[in-house]
């Protein structure tokens, strides 16, 4: 009997302009995650609306990846507040659309960063443009002055949720993270569930209920993920999910 293929992560991709070319990227850190979940990453350029069930037809789970661009705030009832920072509507036009979907499906999903932002517009939320601006909540951006393992450095602590996904997931009710993030989940979407907050306050981790499995989160897990213990269980159970999900919804391999 032939092994089963691994199960097919959708990683959407941003749009980003390299010398006077547009280009579909995404970070390979995203796609090593994915690979570290056992699962098959497939980078996904935007797609028309009537295009995103047959494109989810051939997922096994979505992963949501951060970006240096933001939500833009007209999603969520707001002005452009500082308009230095970048943006990515073409991301937006599809992503927006393509999450209630993957819930409605039962997809599993982790969304990181930016993806996790978008989870809760796309749902019904609302974000804090500048979160550093909006007491009693820290600075939660890195020092772009820093080389990068110093920005992607352990910063401040999460608190999880008893009895939370997360909770059961790690194990743990409290652990470091990084933070490299201006905007942040302000107004949470209807139906959404806290999985953990840092010591300010801020949503670190959420989830939607009665939706399948799906995670999102603030902080970065897939930097150097497979050297850290806690990223390591949160892509394994985003893997062991895809795998269900795709054994659930595949024909087993003929002989």
């Amino acid at each position: 009997m032939k092994s089963p293929a691994k199960p097919v992560v959708l990683v959407p991709a941003c749009n980003r302009v390299l010398g006077n070319h547009p280009f579909h990227i995404a970070g390979k850190k995203y796609v090593d995650g994915v690979r570290l979940a056992q699962c098959q990453p497939l980078i996904v350029p935007g797609v028309e609306p009537d295009e995103i069930d047959a494109l989810l037809d051939l997922a096994d789970g979505v992963l949501l990846t951060g970006s240096p661009s933001n939500v833009h705030p007209s999603h969520f009832g707001q002005e452009v507040l500082d308009a230095s920072l970048p943006l990515d509507p073409e991301r937006d036009a599809w992503t927006l659309r393509l999450i209630p979907r993957v819930l409605q499906r039962g997809i599993p999903l982790l969304a990181i960063c930016r993806g996790a932002q978008e989870a809760n517009v796309a749902l019904g939320g609302t974000l804090h443009q500048a979160v550093h601006d909006v007491p009693p909540h820290h600075d939660h951006r890195a020092d772009d002055s820093q080389p990068v393992e110093v920005q992607y450095g352990p910063s401040h602590d999460v608190l999880v949720e008893p009895g939370s996904l997360l909770a059961r997931i790690t194990g743990e009710q409290r652990f470091r993270v990084n933070s490299v993030h201006g905007q942040a989940v302000d107004r949470l979407a209807p139906g959404v569930q806290v999985q953990a907050r840092a010591p300010d306050g801020l949503v670190e981790a959420f989830s939607i209920e009665a939706a399948g499995f799906n995670l999102c989160v603030q902080w970065h897990p897939e930097w150097l993920a497979a050297s850290n213990p806690i990223s390591r269980q949160l892509f394994g159970a985003f893997g062991e999910a895809c795998t269900a999900y795709r054994d659930r919804h595949r024909p087993p391999p003929s002989l």
